[in-house]
């Protein structure tokens, strides 16, 4: 027996020494450890030259995470009520559940609420080590062998609520009454990285069922750079726990930006991966074509590194089939940028998204993050990058798209623009839609224009709507079905049996029953205009890079910084969305997010019950107000060319150093003052 596997079913028993001593006692250490910022490096280092133990490392995040995990906002009226922000409020409730026993939860101070299971109370599983279980067994290990189980041996890691944990509950956020609210078995990616020696200190709040900031069982949660703002959505949880060093880095998930988003808006990294380069098996997922896993970390190093150990080919993800021979013949680890002196980029050619950039398209909110990245792109030119840049309000893509746009996307392309391929009611054409569609190849000038009375053509920020039928169901009835639990076998059953959180208009909070009986409505699967899209924008965009000469991309990872809590969002102008900018991802290009500055000023939206209900945007904007708020940049390479941007995305971060530590988040009580090794 491996002694990976040992830790995986270690059988510990459960005893009042797992809970001995008061926090303080918890969290000692060598002086010569500093648990701020530390980086896997760090922490295997310490570990290494013994100056450091898994089970002290553990504690020490366990005591942060009892000082600032607490609830972030007023509810009068209890968890499922109306919400109201508290400014500074010095916690930040980015982890729901903790993985420890209930004797050892309750020494700690944690409350029932945190527990690994509700509807295990007595929890006594001797092949379901906790946490501190589990850093004890790799102790063990590391004092008989002198080596490390794994490459992230000692690694303390949060994963979302959306991935399934065998020994926690897992339920996407949901207040939904379980029979077991555990599933069966891991989530593929968290088995490789137990494997591989980490810690799972316990599951991240989550937008309930993957959006928003705020969850019917585990509450809302806040930004650590402004505790009235959002962390971001979905994996909210996740880039604030990482933000404010209550775990070594996180697990996200994004079918939008919800890896890309939490990391600007928490000032972190994260890699939104090539949809089939991880696994997502043991998931509740939100679509098919769309749903990607990935590391949020402080560094593009650490997130390197647990990408490393969670990538692959996974039999129960058939997507994953199309990574076999595609990963790097040595560890995406390696291409980390250690020095910036010898100019590391060079040779690189970067082009900028300037379509992203344009402020004449977008609102003033857009402005500051627009020229906060542009100021950046001198960093990449410094580090020998050469920069293909069209210059402010200059298009990247546009003339490709022109030329390439109508026939690869044909069916939906024609269908946006009736005037000039106009067809019957049965939607047979009525005049030959071949000639017009050879000229556009040949004459830009034949490309529809304004006069169609359209706000937005084809253009790299959206080529049109792919509406689809019936996936989101079909994935979730998938997963209950495997799952196999006997009290919630379908949507129908979490519609009825649980509980939701208030969301009246204007809230900014998402109803999260009507979505679901919306989602239960369908009664086919059709996603084949998503399939059509994603192909045509892998041809384009593809295409584009290969005439520009381009090994990456560059552009703001969004424009709009973290948003107030229970505020609504600001407008989709011009196919920008409120939260980050996700076509590109969304249709397998993989993508890393670095921290890029801070605001000095935002706009804010508040709604506007003047405006009449049928109208489309009932919110009116506020502003300027001062607010220091992360802005993140976005580097965006060729389908499973994470190691380019891996080199890029480090260094760049190793130029700039724009990571900066929550004010209010600092040390506790407990924790050496002493510098890192």
């Amino acid at each position: 027996m491996t002694a990976a596997t040992r830790i995986f079913i270690a059988a510990t028993a459960l005893t009042a020494t797992l809970a001995i001593g008061a926090m303080d006692r918890a969290v000692a250490a060598s002086p010569t450890f500093n648990i701020m910022e530390a980086s896997i490096e760090d922490i295997q280092s310490a570990i290494l030259a013994k100056h450091l133990t898994s089970e002290q490392l553990l504690r020490m995040y366990l005591a942060r995470v009892k000082a600032y995990n607490g609830t972030c906002v007023k509810e009068p009226k209890g968890l499922l009520g109306p919400v109201t922000t508290i400014p500074n409020a010095g916690q930040i409730n980015a982890l729901s559940t903790l993985n420890l026993r209930p004797a050892t939860r309750k020494a700690l101070g944690f409350d029932a609420r945190k527990a690994r299971s509700m509807t295990d109370p007595v929890d006594n599983n001797a092949a379901m080590p906790d946490a501190l279980e589990v850093a004890k067994e790799l102790d063990k290990h590391f004092a008989k062998t002198g080596q490390l189980v794994g490459p992230l041996h000692g690694v303390v890691i949060a994963i979302k609520d959306q991935f399934d944990t065998f020994d926690m509950r897992t339920t996407s956020g949901a207040d939904a009454p379980y029979a077991n609210d555990r599933p069966p078995v891991d989530s593929t990616f968290a088995t490789k990285l137990r494997e591989a020696g980490a810690i799972i200190i316990g599951k991240a709040n989550m937008g309930e069922y993957a959006a928003g900031a705020r969850s019917a069982f585990g509450g809302t949660f806040c930004n650590p750079y402004d505790t009235e703002r959002s962390p971001g959505g979905s994996s909210g949880g996740s880039g604030s726990a990482v933000a404010a060093n209550m775990a070594t880095c996180a697990i996200g998930e994004e079918s939008g930006p919800s890896i890309r988003s939490p990391a600007k808006n928490n000032n972190v990294v994260g890699i939104s991966a090539t949809e089939e380069l991880v696994s997502r098996h043991g998931m509740i997922a939100a679509s098919f074509m769309n749903d990607r896993t990935g590391p949020i970390c402080r560094s593009v190093a650490d997130a390197a590194r647990v990408l490393d150990v969670i990538s692959g080919y996974d039999p129960r993800d058939e997507l994953t089939a199309f990574s076999v021979g595609r990963k790097p013949w040595r560890p995406y680890a390696s291409y980390v940028t250690t020095s910036t002196d010898s100019k590391p980029l060079a040779g690189i050619r970067i082009g900028v998204v300037r379509e992203y950039m344009n402020k004449k398209l977008f609102s003033v909110a857009d402005t500051q993050s627009i020229d906060i990245i542009d100021r950046e792109l001198a960093h990449l030119k410094n580090l020998g990058a050469t920069m293909v840049d069209p210059g402010p309000e200059g298009e990247l893509f546009q003339s490709c798209l022109m030329k390439y746009g109508p026939h690869v996307n044909n069916a939906m392309f024609v269908k946006q623009f009736p005037s000039q391929f106009p067809v019957d009611a049965s939607g047979k054409p009525t005049t030959d839609h071949i000639p017009k569609l050879v000229d556009m190849y040949f004459n830009a000038a034949a490309f529809p224009g304004k006069a169609e009375g359209k706000n937005e053509l084809p253009s790299i920020r959206g080529l049109g709507a792919q509406v689809t039928v019936g996936e989101r169901r079909y994935m979730m009835e998938r997963y209950l079905r495997e799952r196999g639990d006997t009290n919630i076998k379908s949507i129908q059953d979490l519609i009825d049996k649980s509980n939701f959180f208030e969301a009246p208009e204007g809230s900014g909070y998402m109803d999260k029953k009507n979505t679901l009986v919306t989602t239960n409505n369908d009664k086919t699967l059709d996603i084949g205009a998503r399939l059509q899209n994603r192909w045509a924008l892998q041809q384009i965009a593809l295409q584009c890079m290969a005439q520009l000469n381009v090994d990456a991309l560059t552009y703001p990872t969004g424009n709009i910084p973290a948003p107030k809590l229970g505020r609504p969002n600001e407008p989709t102008i011009n196919g920008r969305q409120a939260n980050a900018w996700t076509l590109l991802g969304q249709n397998g290009f993989p993508a890393i997010t670095v921290p890029a500055g801070f605001t000095t000023q935002v706009y804010d939206r508040v709604f506007d019950p003047t405006t009449p209900k049928e109208a489309t945007d009932r919110t009116k904007i506020e502003g300027p107000i001062a607010a220091k708020l992360p802005v993140g940049i976005d580097f965006l390479g060729r389908p499973f060319d994470e190691a380019t941007l891996i080199r890029i995305a480090s260094a760049y971060e190793l130029a700039s150093k724009h990571r900066t530590v929550p004010t209010g988040f600092g040390p506790v009580k407990g924790e050496m003052a002493a510098g890192l090794r």
